[in-house]
C-alpha cells in the first residue's frame, strides 16, 4: 500500500499530445482501461486515427481534427453490454503532477457526463481509489 497515490472517485488529467488540459474524468475501476469522448472516428490506409475531440459544452473543447497512430483495435463491452471496436491511441498523460505513457480508447462519450473514464489498467500499482473524495489533484 506504500507509494501509492490516493485519489478521489473524479479527478483532473491532462492529454498533453492532444492539448487537452484539465479534463474532467471520472476513475472508474470496473473498466478496464481509459477511454476519451470524440466524434467522427476514421482508420486510414496508414493506420492513422482521424478523431473530433470532445463536444462544445466541455470546457477543454478546442474544437481541432486530430490526427494519431493506431495503437491497437480492441473488442470492449460498453457500460450498456454491447460489444465495440474500439481505436485506442498511445499519448502522454499528466496525473496528479507526473507524467505517464497511457492507452486511450476512443469513442462517443456524448451521453456520459464525463469526457474522460480512467480505467484499472491505468491505475494498477500507482493509485488507491477512496470514493468519499473528488478531485485530489486541485488540493495536492
Amino acid at each position: 500500500m506504500k507509494n501509492k497515490q490516493i485519489i478521489g472517485s473524479k479527478e483532473l488529467i491532462s492529454i498533453i499530445d492532444l492539448e487537452l488540459f484539465d479534463l474532467d474524468a471520472k476513475v472508474d475501476t470496473g473498466a478496464d482501461s481509459n477511454a476519451l469522448h470524440c466524434d467522427d472516428i476514421e482508420i486510414d490506409e496508414n493506420n492513422m486515427v482521424h478523431f473530433t475531440l470532445l463536444d462544445e459544452v466541455h470546457p477543454a473543447y478546442h474544437g481541432k481534427r486530430m490526427e494519431m497512430p493506431l495503437y491497437k483495435l480492441k473488442k470492449v463491452r460498453s457500460s450498456n453490454g454491447e460489444l465495440q471496436l474500439r481505436p485506442s491511441i498511445e499519448v502522454e498523460v499528466e496525473f496528479f503532477g507526473q507524467k505517464y505513457q497511457s492507452v486511450v480508447s476512443l469513442t462517443s462519450r456524448a451521453d456520459m457526463k464525463y469526457p474522460m473514464l480512467i480505467g484499472r489498467k491505468f491505475l494498477s500499482g500507482r493509485f488507491l481509489v477512496d470514493v468519499s473524495h473528488e478531485y485530489l489533484s486541485k488540493k495536492s
